[in-house]
């Protein structure tokens, strides 16, 4: 391939005229024979990268980069090969159209390896160089390694049922990855092209990074740095960041297909909480429909949803219900959705102009045209019901669009789309152009529709297929994966490959769709999934039960603990969402995404925030002890609040583990300031008692707190409370800041109940001027007290031993 590409470079660039040079004055336009290239900034470091062929640019249009984003532009400093901002410098070699970005010292951050190319057929190529210290990270939910170097993948949304650790292409399409470790500092490159795509990562040519695409746009965007954190934020800058989510999503969710009638659900929901197991949500798969068809409910089964709903939402649940994109094919059987889809033509059609006609769930079906506005609204229309039934959320399946009795699994590639909006000309496209943006599609058509159904509400949305930029409109999950030790270890980089590719909110199946597990492994699974964006429990209709209490007394008892630590951090858990919402920092991160000197990158430790650290074995299925990677810094373990004593390292400090089911090794940042609330059963149920603030000295440190009244314009209307937290150690004191608190929600707390870790203080404790009472547990190297919660700023000092 490299050598195909680089001859046909050679050939479109052979022309005898020179290069023209043509300055803009966010850029610069490089022609040469038929080829041109166009760099523009559209921030000091975000760039977009543009190739032409006989002088025609593509459409500037897009499913990802929203049009005012686009539309960005920043003045440059014109320079005799390129441009520079303030934080880059850009060449393109006249001869070549080679480019290459640096930083302001001249380092290297990005390099062609070869010159682009674009095909006779219209599809391109191109190469990047791969320095031999870099990385690559990111592509969504991808299996095969973490670190992308020596693979290579295609990105086309695929119905891998069942998938292995070197299955691709697979359920999801985001191209985009980060590169760490170079010269320049890292950088990120978003291809937006929807078609079917691919990036090898040196797999076929060691030293080069090729990217291409049979057919679509030349059309990239460069994020530079320097560090990992910066070019994910900008990522989200580009392609936006995922809403903040209603406080109950972040709550345990307990799922099967299928639960199979409405006794069966409050049979699940009563013993939740008779075996006090916190849970916020109980999902209904396809059987609760009518003979599968979206929309409708099988009467005989489920009697009365909206009872179900209501009765469900008194005991603190609420339903999360199916609804597959494929309406059944019945003509004059009065199904409403086919019914007025005809009526409003809204359906795909094929390459002949016919109805497609295929099938999945519900038989022979018929499947909407999400790329049409009215389609969509029309799409968004139909979930009136359900909303006025009181389910609280909705779930976008077999979106990719998954077809059965095919070998492709998939629709006809030449079936006819109408495409309008989003800067595109209203046209007619083919399903190859829109295949990979099908499934965002319908979880957009989705949000929207609930978004106008009822404005004060947060959509809750979850969609299996997707494109870059679908985090605007939906949380996701990693398909359907397998009861295995192997799929858990593979679960949490893909969780962490999705958060580095846009998506904070991303679950898996806790337990796996498919097989069963074992209970050691359903418990694991669970400790885990405590400290991941959303918790979900799924597994299919034909294997093992896999509720909290299937494997006995102990088990629960395990199961019970990691989910009640999960409901006790939703004030830490809730801040860390809030500020995903606001900066695109992910939720769950590689523990170097925040500590980029450790070199910590095991595959099973990540951090929840930057500040919880989880260190599973990167063997989860062995027995044998392993060394936990430290950054610098100092840690606490987060189970007995007491402070690591680690064994020193270069980069990083490390503690040795041996496995125990009854142990997830957590460990928390020194300079930590962590709230948590009371136990809950319920995230829609009021805590009592005070807020505890845990504080875990150390260097840089502080917390915050962000809590609202859980609505869709909180901020906007000031139902919301934010304060920050701050501490620092002197050899006379121990001094703690509370910030002056923003918004007008009210709490529901009077107290904050202040726990100091480590041997921070004799007990004499002050709070401005006045002292407070405080014990000193020295056996736990404790210290707690209580102080009012005014809603001010106030100081606490505490004396030093």
């Amino acid at each position: 391939m490299k050598l195909l590409l680089t001859t046909l470079s050679a050939i479109a660039l052979a022309a005898p005229a020179a290069a023209q040079v043509r300055a803009l004055d966010n850029g610069v336009e490089v022609a040469r024979g038929q080829m041109a290239v166009r760099v523009t900034a559209l921030t000091p470091s975000i760039l977009r990268v543009r190739l032409a062929d006989g002088g025609e640019w593509p459409e500037d249009a897009s499913w990802a980069v929203p049009t005012e984003v686009r539309a960005k532009r920043v003045k440059v400093n014109a320079a005799p090969d390129g441009f520079a901002t303030e934080a880059l410098r850009v060449s393109v070699d006249p001869k070549t159209l080679q480019v290459t970005v640096r930083d302001p010292a001249g380092k290297v951050i990005v390099r062609d390896a070869y010159s682009p190319v674009i095909g006779p057929g219209g599809g391109f190529g191109m190469g990047k160089d791969m320095p031999m210290g870099e990385r690559y990270y990111g592509l969504g939910d991808k299996t095969g390694p973490f670190d992308r170097r020596g693979a290579s993948y295609v990105h086309w949304n695929t119905d891998t049922f069942g998938y292995g650790r070197e299955t691709d292409p697979t359920y999801k399409s985001i191209p985009f990855y980060v590169a760490t470790g170079g010269e320049g500092g890292s950088y990120g490159l978003f291809l937006d092209n929807p078609t079917r795509s691919w990036f090898d990562f040196g797999h076929r040519h060691d030293g080069d990074l090729e990217i291409g695409a049979p057919e679509g746009p030349a059309d990239y965007y460069l994020i530079a740095g320097p560090s990992m954190a910066e070019v994910v934020r900008r990522y989200h800058d580009l392609t936006g960041k995922a809403p903040l989510i209603a406080p109950w999503g972040l709550g345990y969710q307990q799922s099967r297909y299928s639960y199979m009638s409405d006794t069966e659900v409050r049979e699940i929901a009563g013993r939740l909480r008779k075996d006090k197991i916190p849970a916020d949500v109980i999902w209904l798969d396809i059987d609760f429909q009518d003979r599968n068809r979206p929309f409708t409910t099988n009467a005989r089964t489920f009697p009365d949803l909206p009872r179900l709903a209501h009765d469900l939402k008194v005991d603190g649940f609420g339903l999360v219900a199916i609804t597959d994109l494929h309406i059944a094919h019945a003509p004059d059987q009065n199904y409403a959705p086919y019914d007025s889809g005809v009526a409003g033509n809204h359906f795909l059609r094929t390459g002949k102009g016919e109805t497609y006609v295929a099938p999945v769930w519900p038989g022979p079906s018929v499947f909407p045209d999400f790329t049409r506005k009215a389609s969509r609204d029309w799409w968004g229309g139909l979930y009136k019901d359900f909303v006025a039934a009181g389910i609280a959320g909705f779930w976008n399946d077999m979106n990719e669009p998954a077809i059965f009795e095919t070998p492709s699994k998939t629709m006809p590639l030449d079936n006819i789309h109408r495409i309008d909006g989003d800067g595109f000309a209203t046209r007619e496209a083919a399903h190859s152009e829109v295949h990979n943006v099908y499934g965002m599609q319908n979880s957009r058509a989705t949000f929207e529709g609930l978004r106008k159904l009822d404005p004060e509400a947060r959509p809750f949305v979850m969609t299996r297929a997707t494109y870059a930029g679908g985090q605007r409109y939906a949380v996701t999950w990693t398909g359907d994966n397998n009861a295995t030790w192997d799929h858990l270890k593979l679960s949490v980089q893909q969780l962490v490959s999705l958060g580095l590719s846009g998506f904070s909110y991303s679950a898996a199946d806790i337990g796996g769709f498919t097989g069963g597990p074992s209970p050691e492994l359903l418990t694991r699974w669970i400790q885990i999934g405590a400290f991941t964006p959303v918790m979900r429990v799924h597994a299919a209709k034909d294997t093992p039960r896999s509720e909290p209490w299937v494997d006995g007394p102990e088990h629960l008892a395990l199961r019970r603990k990691a989910i009640e630590e999960r409901y006790r951090l939703f004030p830490y858990l809730y801040a860390v969402a809030e500020q995903q919402a606001r900066t695109g920092d992910p939720i769950v991160r590689p523990v170097f995404y925040d500590f980029a000197a450790s070199g910590c990158d095991s595959p099973m430790s990540f951090t929840l925030g930057g500040d919880l650290l989880v260190a599973a074995s990167p063997k989860p299925e062995s027995p044998q002890p392993y060394d936990v990677c430290l950054p610098k810094g100092g840690w606490y373990d987060y189970w007995s609040g007491r402070k690591v004593t680690a064994k020193a390292g270069e980069k990083a400090d490390s503690v040795g583990e041996t496995p125990r089911i009854d142990r997830l090794p957590v460990f928390v940042r020194a300079g930590t300031i962590l709230p948590r609330q009371p136990l809950v059963q319920s995230l829609r149920e009021t805590p009592r008692g005070a807020l505890e603030l845990a504080i875990y000295p150390g260097p840089d440190c502080g917390g915050t707190l962000y809590l609202d009244d859980g609505k869709a314009r909180a901020i906007e209307r000031g139902a919301y409370l934010r304060q920050s937290f701050r501490c620092a150690e002197t050899a006379e004191e121990l001094r703690i800041e509370l910030g002056a608190r923003e918004g007008r929600w009210k709490p529901w707390w009077r107290e904050f109940r202040v726990t100091i870790h480590g041997p921070a203080g004799t007990g004499t404790v002050r709070l401005d001027k006045r002292g407070v009472a405080a014990v000193h547990d020295e056996a736990a190297e404790t210290l707690t007290f209580l102080i009012p919660d005014t809603g001010t700023a106030a100081r606490v000092t505490v004396a030093a031993r």
